[in-house]
């Protein structure tokens, strides 16, 4: 199942949903604002990021500015906390199931969430016109 992070007012969650929609793959919409994530959302989140917090905490909020801390110097208990208490520093939206994980929608990435069996009828259709 893919779990689908997101704020209602984020442009790039609105398009992540949308995108989804409209090719019928089913998911779980988790609104972070009004869910506050729990310590076992975030830990497998960042069990899957590349970067650590580099990836998931959006420095460039207002929240992130204001607060002026460091992640880096946070524990992990210490900044699943703040992310409880802050879920605006989170970047968005966060898609990701078993395997995968994307953050930000970017369509090309995206595609990745798709059924294998649609992928390959894709390709297949692709390799036929000769593109």
């Amino acid at each position: 199942m893919i779990n689908l992070y997101l704020s209602p007012s984020c442009t790039s969650c609105r398009k992540a949903r949308s995108w989804l929609d409209s090719y019928g793959v089913a998911y779980e919409e988790h609104n972070i604002l009004t869910q506050p994530m729990t310590s076992d959302d975030l830990k497998a989140i960042l069990s899957k990021t590349e970067n650590g917090t580099e990836d998931i905490i959006s420095t460039r909020s207002k929240v992130f500015q204001k607060l002026n801390i460091d992640v880096d110097d946070l524990t992990i208990n210490q900044l699943i906390v703040l992310i409880s208490e802050h879920p605006s520093l989170l970047r968005r939206p966060i898609i990701m199931d078993d395997k995968r994980m994307q953050i930000g929608f970017n369509e090309d990435e995206i595609r990745a969430f798709l059924p294998r069996s649609y992928r390959q009828a894709e390709l297949r259709d692709v390799m036929s016109s000769g593109a």
